[in-house]
């Protein structure tokens, strides 16, 4: 053997060179026939010596067995750079189960950590609650009416008050012949006022006035289509009056001189409660004037308007009473370029109210 290949640069001894002790470390002579290896020193693989801190301890000479980890750091690879390669041994044995200690560290260390924090927690179950608030609100309710039914059927009745007529009496027999009231007059029945010629319910002309010729007029009638267009919409009004059920409409017009004029119509249904609901109509269009309630009628309102511009440059002034009575609905409108006073129109009304009643 060559001097120059048995030391190093730095005149250490070579690999070739063997230490002391080496060839009688126990273990080392007996891993490769215990894994059924070839015992000779051509299979055997040559050793290199390990740096002073990396030389392993004796328990960790035997193959099969891992190094130990620490505890709290699990190794990612068993095969580090530091620790000495084991002699290949054959399948099935020892080298087989290192993999498995070597996880050993690793199965441990996943036992001491907790639990994943993403993992869904199980779903809350609300029926039982719901089914036993349900339940309790039930028998509450139960008991509760029970309870008060019970209380009250053991408390004396409390007597009613006494009827202001204790009693309607009633003629035994009709009466005899001859003895029975006279019927109501003509003058006394309203109905039979109203079913007869309705125009001679008219108010009549004031002295001075004069009739006028009107195209809504037609011998002192008016159709339900020439009253409708007298108003912003008229189909709306000529609907309305359709469903009301209009029977006719009485009118006059005069003129008493100069721009001033008056317009009376009265309407009549066949029911008092379609007369009613228009004669609310009409009321609700002056909405924003209070009105002066007309006397001897409960429903019976006129106005004094404010004067509006017909368009000519000329202020036209308009007084209005509007009532019901019975199954007729009375309109009264008087116009004029002057302003109109309270007690025209009130007087006009009340005369028309008489006829009336």
């Amino acid at each position: 053997m060559n001097t120059a290949d048995s030391t190093d640069a730095a005149g250490r001894p070579g690999a070739a060179a063997e230490e002391p002790g080496a060839a009688e470390e126990p273990g080392a002579a007996e891993a490769p026939e215990a894994a059924g290896a070839p015992a000779t020193a051509q299979d055997a693989p040559t050793a290199t010596a390990p740096a002073p801190d990396a030389i392993p301890s004796p328990a960790s000479d035997a193959p099969g067995v891992a190094p130990e980890a620490p505890k709290d750091h699990a190794p990612k690879d068993p095969d580090t750079r530091d620790a000495p390669k084991a002699p290949d041994a054959a399948p099935g044995t020892a080298q087989d189960t290192a993999p498995d200690a070597a996880t050993a560290p690793d199965a441990a260390a996943s036992a001491e950590l907790p639990p994943a924090q993403g993992a869904p927690r199980p779903a809350r179950r609300w029926g039982r609650t719901v089914l036993l608030i349900a339940a309790a609100a039930v028998t509450g309710v139960s008991v509760g009416t029970a309870v008060g039914y019970r209380i009250q059927a053991d408390r004396p009745p409390t007597p009613l008050p006494p009827l202001n007529q204790p009693g309607l009496a009633y003629p035994a027999a009709p009466l005899p012949k001859g003895e029975e009231p006279p019927p109501l007059t003509a003058a006394e029945d309203r109905r039979v006022k109203t079913d007869g010629d309705l125009r001679k319910l008219l108010a009549p002309r004031p002295k001075g006035a004069k009739d006028m010729d009107v195209w809504w007029l037609k011998n002192g009638w008016e159709d339900g289509a020439s009253y409708a267009r007298g108003y912003r919409w008229p189909v709306a009004v000529f609907e309305d009056l359709v469903e009301r059920d209009l029977r006719r409409i009485a009118g006059a017009a005069w003129d008493q001189g100069g721009d001033k004029e008056t317009h009376i119509e009265l309407l009549q249904f066949r029911g008092g409660g379609s007369a009613m609901t228009h004669a609310e109509q009409l009321r609700e269009q002056h909405a924003g004037a209070d009105g002066t309630p007309l006397q001897g009628n409960g429903n019976g309102r006129y106005y004094v308007l404010p004067p509006s511009d017909v368009g000519v440059g000329v202020l036209m002034h308009r007084a209005r009473a509007v009532f019901q009575r019975g199954d007729v609905v009375v309109d009264i409108n008087i116009y004029d370029s002057e302003r109109i006073s309270q007690t025209e129109i009130r007087a006009l009304a009340e005369r028309q109210l008489e006829l009336l009643s």
